[in-house]
Order: structure tokens, then sequence, then C-alpha cells
């Protein structure tokens, strides 16, 4: 095994672990907080965490296989069923950030019609057309048998097989309306909802800073620290909406970008693609459902403060039930002391 292979089989293994383990956590948060419940992008963030729960279980220990055995790990049968699964779970899960972008639009640029605009009904129904419309493409991939294993990318992935060259127009155009669907048009709405939300953030912050320097400027006995604290309030102020912005759609494009990319050149005759590239960008791509919890989730005070309250309550019973043995063992203690000093 060289070294490269070793290093990616360790990066799809990590990548494996925190993506399950942080999208059960937000599972968990949604089963114990009754508010989270309540919210309607709820929806779109269990959508999101099962399709990356089941992307986890499913798809990364088939790759992983493949780069360890370097060959095909399964049957016909089953890369098929893999392939289906990765291109359905994969476009659903990009459709339900498109959803969430499209949320908080409505949410900041609306906020008085949000109610009305977007009702827990309305999150069901999009939930569901994203399934039927994530359908669409593995069946059709199913239908035309262009599902089985790749060795650039070392998995169960869409592709063409050498038998059914000479349906590469077919595949072609199918790889581009795939991508065109779930990457290019989640992008599109991304980059257009957050730099919306971005532009009605700073509007905000600048009517906030009106009101904060007009404030200090009639607080003249105010204490010159004070006034620096009120200053660098501001610029964090300014500058948290642009971070998490860039985090929202840097990270899709970071992770996404060049494995679809590469999908796309692949489609030229003269191109090959070398397998360490191509197992390379699907770890990338694997690497957006470890990032999806902490960009959507677990960084916002909500899911935080219900994580903290799970943690503190299983510590609490922790706790008790080691005090509870302890003292089991010191009454054991105390039994047996007086046992054998009757005996003597």
């Amino acid at each position: 095994m060289s070294i490269p292979e070793f290093l990616l089989q360790v990066s799809i293994v990590v990548i494996a672990v925190v993506s399950l383990l942080t999208n059960l956590s937000v599972l968990l948060c949604f089963t114990q907080s009754a508010e989270l419940r309540s919210h309607v992008p709820g929806a779109f963030v269990l959508n999101l965490s099962f399709s990356n729960i089941l992307l986890t279980v499913i798809n990364m220990p088939a790759t992983f296989l493949g780069v360890s055995a370097g060959a095909k790990p399964f049957g016909d049968s089953f890369c098929r069923a893999v392939s289906f699964s990765e291109t359905f779970l994969a476009t659903n899960a990009m459709l339900s950030m498109a959803a969430l972008g499209m949320d908080r639009w409505i949410a900041v640029v609306f906020p008085l019609r949000y109610s009305s605009k977007m009702r827990y009904r309305d999150a069901l129904l999009i939930v569901v057309s994203s399934w039927l419309l994530s359908l669409t493409f593995p069946v059709v991939q199913l239908i035309m048998d262009w599902g089985g294993y790749s060795y650039a990318y070392a998995s169960c992935t869409v592709r063409l097989g050498e038998e059914r060259l000479s349906q590469t127009a077919a595949y072609a155009t199918f790889t581009a309306a795939l991508h065109g669907c779930s990457f290019a048009l989640c992008l599109l709405v991304l980059c257009f909802a957050y730099l919306k939300v971005l532009r009605v953030a700073r509007s905000h912050c600048k009517r906030i800073d009106v009101i904060t320097m007009q404030t200090l400027l009639l607080l003249v006995d105010i204490h010159p620290s004070v006034k620096e604290r009120c200053l660098a309030q501001q610029k964090k102020r300014r500058q948290r909406a642009t971070k998490k912005i860039c985090i929202f759609i840097g990270s899709f494009i970071l992770c996404f970008s060049p494995y679809v990319i590469t999908r796309l050149v692949e489609l030229l005759p003269s191109v090959h693609i070398p397998r360490y590239w191509g197992i390379a960008t699907k770890c990338l791509f694997y690497a957006k459902a470890s990032c999806d919890p902490f960009v959507y989730c677990l960084l916002r005070q909500q899911y935080r403060r219900v994580l903290v309250r799970i943690i503190s309550r299983v510590m609490r019973k922790d706790h008790y039930f080691l005090s509870l043995n302890s003292t089991s063992s010191i009454c054991i203690d105390t039994t047996d002391d007086s046992y054998l000093a009757r005996i003597t």
C-alpha cells in the first residue's frame, strides 16, 4: 500500500466518523427539543441530516473498500444500487441546502410575511419535491445502466461502461443535466439568497452604527474604554454576517466544485482522470456531509443549548450511578466489618 492510498483511506475513515457523529447529534437535538421541531427550517435540516447519514453509512464504506482493494469491492447488482443511492442522496442534500438558503432569504428580507410565506406545510411540500427531483436522475441512471464501479474514483458511481460507448452523447447530456440541476442550480440559489441576506444585514448594521455613534456623541462623560468597546462591537457586527455567508457559500464551492468539474471534464474523450485526483475529489465531496452539521446547526446557539443540556443530563446520571455504587459498596463493607467483629 502506497502512502497516498493510506492517507486517502484515513481521510475517508475520519470523514465518515465525524459525519456520522455530528449528523446523529443533530437528530438527537431534534428529538430532545420541541422548540427545534416547531421551526419550519427544521424540515430541511432533518432532510439534509438523513441524506448525509445514509451517504455516510452506504457510500463511504464502499469507497473505502474500493481504495483498499484497488478493484470493485461488490458484485454488479450491489454496485449499481450503491451508485443509485449516491446520485439520489447527493442531489437531495444539495437541494436541501438550497431550500435552507431560500428560507433564510424569506426570513430576513420579508420578516413580517415569513409566517404566511413559509409554513410547515410548505416546507414539507418542498421536501417532497426535492425527493421527487432527486429520484429522477438515479431512476434514469438505473434504466440506462449507467451505474457501476469507477477505478478513477474507487467507488460505485455513475459511469459509462466500455460496452456502452455508443451512448456517449446521451450520457454526456445526462451528466450535464445532473450537475446542472443539482450543483449549478443550488449554487445559483445560495448566491442569490445569501447575498440578499448580506445586503439586508449590512443595511441593518449601518443603522445600528449611526444610532451608536449618535449615542456616543451625546454621552460626553463616557469613559474612553467604553467607546473603544462599542466601536469594536460595531466592527465585529459588520464582519459576522460576511463570515457566515462566506462559510455557507465557500464550503459548498470548496467541497463540491472539484468533483463536479472533474466529472464534466471527464466527458472529453482525450481526458484521463488520475486515480489519486479522482479519489481526493471524492473525499472532498464526502467532507461536505461532515461540515453541514456545523455550518447549519451545531454552531448555532439553540443547538448548543440543547447539546449542553443533553450532556449535563447524561453526566448527572453517571454521577448519580457512581454515587449509588459507592454508597452500596460502603454499606457492604460496614456490614462485613460488623459481621467479622461479631465472629471474633
